[in-house]
């Protein structure tokens, strides 16, 4: 039974998010911490660290852990555990597979219609919001930012805007800020 549930789950979060990973995450948390408690905050919190650690996107690497996690802790094997990931990655894709399918089919049809980019104007303004929740949803007790990370985060917001540099550079150095500070 926890297989479907998780399917069904995942394929909800991924049916009903738009931007991506980071805007999964507060959809992520309210279902497997809040509604169906699989999982606890701090359980979260450091699923989202690995899953920003790991390659590949946030959102998919988080629903391949959480579907390990939530089966293993049922007190299955390791092996029945990696079918709970595998199903809850397969669930939180299959939507943006069928609906870029479809898109690719009817993009040609839409691409002159002024409703169309409309939509999708007011999209982007909606995925914005998405991560900023996912940002708020992440600042909890146990992770609590203190007055360095924000000092660390404001200059690099501050360079990003003045000067046009690598993300992968800004990065590396904020790492490295980060780990003489601490």
């Amino acid at each position: 039974m926890i297989f479907v549930e998780l399917f069904i789950t995942f394929f909800f979060i991924g049916l009903f998010t738009i931007g991506g990973g980071y805007a999964m995450l507060s959809l992520i948390q309210t279902q497997v911490v809040n509604v169906h408690q699989w999982i606890d905050y701090q359980t979260f919190t450091d699923i989202v660290a690995v899953s920003q650690m790991t390659p590949g996107p946030i959102g998919i690497n988080s629903a391949t852990y959480i579907g390990y996690d939530v089966v293993r802790s049922l007190g299955y094997s390791e092996f029945v555990s990696i079918l709970g990931s595998a199903t809850a990655t397969f669930a939180v894709i299959l939507p943006s597979f069928l609906i870029v399918l479809t898109i690719c089919k009817m993009i040609k049809k839409f691409a002159s219609n002024k409703t169309f980019h409309f939509v999708l104007t007011y999209l982007k303004a909606t995925v914005i919001g998405l991560i900023g929740a996912a940002a708020i949803m992440l600042m909890n007790p146990e992770n609590f930012i203190d007055w360095k990370s924000w000092l660390i985060f404001a200059i690099v917001m501050i360079v990003t805007l003045i000067k046009k540099i690598s993300p992968i550079l800004i990065i590396v150095l904020s790492g490295i800020v980060g780990y003489i500070i601490y």
